[in-house]
């Protein structure tokens, strides 16, 4: 099995972890409600509310054609188990399945865990929730939210598995596609802030959590390091042991 490209995981590891910090610890919903009104208008609410393309091109087609990309992928990895010319592309395609499964399989729970109200609901958005940061004191309402983090994003930003599909085999179409999938998942975050569904940082968490999902699956299961690059980190394993 040829070896991987290099990669440096400590960087790209300790960068999105960083961020996360950031977002825990700095005022961040001052920039997300800035960003949040210019998307509404006090007399008509949020200005793509009521948008036909958001809603059903941008939000449920294009949620649909992921899911479909999502599909191709589970079949690809069971005709793969078979001895057919994709049973080459079968540690790939079980990568697939694995990355986008898991990227767009943790907003469900973190939602209902987190109870996080959309801005559509918040009082200063023509609601009636009070707002309630993500680790402070949530008040008891009917309704607990369900917008943290930003679901539809994932969508999106799953796609960076792509990337790491791609990158030891086709390095170029491995930049497209993370070109693509950082493109797409942004389109889908701005079109939900455009309808109050979701504040910029639900988005940003969003990518974060499928990038180190998407990173750490391709470390676990695609990466294959040089002779030389695994002696030196299994020479630094023992030396910490």
């Amino acid at each position: 099995m040829p070896h991987s490209r290099p990669f440096n995981f400590l960087l790209w590891s300790v960068l999105p972890l960083t961020v996360m910090a950031l977002l825990l610890f700095l005022d961040v919903p001052r920039l997300d409600f800035a960003l949040a009104h210019l998307f509404y208008d006090p007399q008509g609410g949020f200005i793509g509310r009521h948008s036909a393309f958001l809603e059903d091109v941008l939000h449920d087609r294009a949620k649909q054609a992921v899911i479909f990309l999502g599909v191709l992928a589970v079949v690809g990895f069971v005709v793969s188990l078979m001895p057919t010319r994709l049973r080459r592309l079968r540690r790939p395609l079980g990568y697939l399945v694995l990355a986008l499964g898991l990227s767009t399989a943790i907003v469900t729970p973190l939602k209902a865990v987190t109870a996080v109200q959309c801005p559509w609901s918040l009082a200063e958005f023509g609601g009636v929730e009070p707002y309630a940061p993500l680790l402070g004191h949530h008040p008891y309402v009917d309704k607990p939210g369900r917008c943290w983090p930003g679901g539809h994003a994932s969508a999106g930003f799953s796609l960076l598995a792509l990337f790491f599909a791609l990158r030891d085999r086709r390095p170029r179409l491995a930049r497209a596609a993370l070109v693509g999938a950082l493109a797409l998942g942004s389109l889908f975050s701005v079109g939900r802030m455009m309808q109050g569904a979701h504040f910029l940082s639900h988005n940003v968490w969003t990518l974060l959590f499928d990038w180190m999902i998407c990173l750490v699956c391709y470390r676990l299961v695609l990466y294959r390091p040089a002779p030389v690059e695994a002696a030196v980190i299994g020479a630094a394993e023992v030396s910490v042991s």
